[in-house]
């Protein structure tokens, strides 16, 4: 999914579109979200890990964290740039 059909599909599915980053080696720890989040990396790579089981995303890939849902984020060497969606649950 490109860019421009990302956000449309966050505009159709009721999600408030934000932009987002985070420096390079950036760490946030364990936290939750009061929101569904859905993200799509525009450039840099970014760690999130639940559950103790971590997953990389980059440029042009995309996930979604549930509201209430622990998690960490860690950017890579670069940072990371993102789109992120955000609706009320």
């Amino acid at each position: 999914m490109n860019r421009s059909d990302f956000e449309a599909d966050l505009l159709r599915e009721g999600y408030r579109i934000f932009y987002g980053g985070l420096r390079a080696s950036e760490i946030n720890p364990d936290h939750r979200h009061g929101w569904d989040a859905r993200i799509m990396v525009i450039a840099g790579e970014i760690t999130i890990t639940r559950d103790g089981k971590a997953e990389t995303f980059r440029e042009g890939e995309s996930c979604m964290v549930p509201a209430n849902d622990p998690h960490a984020e860690h950017s890579g060497p670069q940072g990371v740039a993102y789109i992120v969606g955000r609706r009320a649950v």
